[in-house]
């Protein structure tokens, strides 16, 4: 199979939905065994992107607040959106601070992944963020947060118990407790 070569062929397609974040598109499509349907597809307007702070006694930080979207509360690293002509690192920094008051010195890309690939193109950065040090939260109108500093060992226990459910966060902590069993962190 040749991986440059796109099986599906688009036989027309419309607007169904636009607002500031996201748009959708219904496509009328021949799927790659030959036969017609529909498929949606979600864009998304802003990168994701997402902060694992760790400072030197490996502490980390999480942030709670009830996500509409899923209508239950959620346990999340910092996370946030880079609109477009936002330097992904500068929409990571305005995040972790907005949400924990947490700054830096330290900033490095540790993961890209693409959320939901089977119905949106949404597609995400991680980063770990180190040498940090606290300074005032500034939460926008929208977030009602609680913020949680624990050990990073805690949050990691909590993927595995599936108290954190993020797909980001998830991502984001497995990545770092492989960093370290590799002592890429020490």
């Amino acid at each position: 199979m040749d991986e440059s070569v796109n099986p599906w062929k688009i036989t027309d397609q419309r607007e169904v939905y636009q607002n500031p974040w996201i748009g959708l598109t219904e496509y009328q499509v021949i799927n790659p065994s030959g036969g017609e349907g529909i498929y949606g597809k979600i864009h998304f307007k802003n990168c994701a992107i997402a902060i694992i702070p760790l400072d030197d006694d490996f502490n980390t930080w999480l942030v709670g607040q009830y996500r509409f979207t899923l209508n239950q509360y959620s346990w999340e690293i910092p996370e946030g959106g880079a609109p477009e002509g936002e330097h992904p690192l500068e929409a990571a920094k305005r995040e972790l601070l907005e949400e924990t008051g947490l700054k830096a010195e330290q900033w490095q890309v540790i993961q890209t992944l693409h959320l939901s690939n089977s119905v949106s193109d949404e597609f995400g950065i991680i980063y770990l963020a180190q040498q940090l040090s606290q300074h005032q939260s500034c939460p926008e109108e929208t977030e009602q947060l609680a913020i949680k500093k624990m050990n990073f060992e805690e949050a990691y226990r909590l993927v595995l118990d599936g108290t954190i459910t993020d797909s980001l966060s998830v991502a984001a902590i497995l990545k770092v407790k492989l960093m370290m069993n590799d002592g890429q962190i020490s």
